[in-house]
């Protein structure tokens, strides 16, 4: 029992030991990171949740009495509870609202559609009042090459300081990737629409 009790005490200190240890590291990382700036966050991958995520940022602003805007390309015909819900919060929403490209096959339609949504959109980055703005799926529009990658490049890097970005969208242009301050990239391991299960309101969208 005296045995038990010792090997118990030497590994709660050797456990509190590495708690302090990564404590400290943490510490460290957070005296380090005193600058304030407009963070310009990449969403990408293939797996489900980039936008969800998005939009889980939008709502955090929104609760700490942020101002918020969101531009949303290729889902806008979609029904949108985030929309729902946002634009009763205040937040100014712009819609594309052409639907996905392989439903118009009209590439003048989305190349003009997507070109006014990018006038809305540089007007909100260069807006000092607005905290955040979401950019919903822009990353195809980029691929698509319905907006030239130099325009983008130009608006973002030309905002507000203070202003917070959000890009959302599967396979991110290099020059976004490299410009933005943080890139998470979402990987597919199941999706329930493989295994042909529909898409659902109030979880899918």
């Amino acid at each position: 029992m005296t045995q038990e009790k010792s090997t118990d005490a030497i590994k709660a200190e050797r456990h509190k030991a590495r708690q302090q240890r990564i404590k400290e590291g943490v510490d460290a990382k957070i005296a380090r990171a005193q600058e304030e700036k407009g963070i310009l966050l990449v969403l990408t991958g293939n797996g489900k949740g980039k936008s969800t995520s998005g939009f889980g940022t939008v709502v955090r602003a929104v609760g700490h009495g942020k101002k918020a805007a969101v531009v949303q390309f290729i889902k806008g015909n979609w029904d949108c509870g985030e929309r729902t819900l946002l634009e009763g919060a205040g937040v100014e929403f712009h819609v594309m609202g052409t639907g996905f490209t392989w439903e118009t096959q009209d590439r003048e339609k989305d190349t003009a559609a997507a070109v006014k949504a990018w006038e809305a959109t540089e007007k909100l980055l260069k807006d000092e009042t607005i905290d955040l703005v979401m950019l919903d799926e822009l990353t195809y529009m980029v691929s698509y090459h319905y907006l030239e990658v130099e325009r983008v490049i130009e608006a973002l890097k030309n905002r507000p300081p203070m202003q917070h970005v959000i890009v959302t969208g599967r396979a991110c242009h290099r020059a976004i990737v490299d410009l933005a301050d943080t890139v998470s990239e979402v990987q597919p391991v199941k999706h329930a629409f493989e295994a042909g299960i529909k898409a659902q309101p109030g979880f899918d969208y």
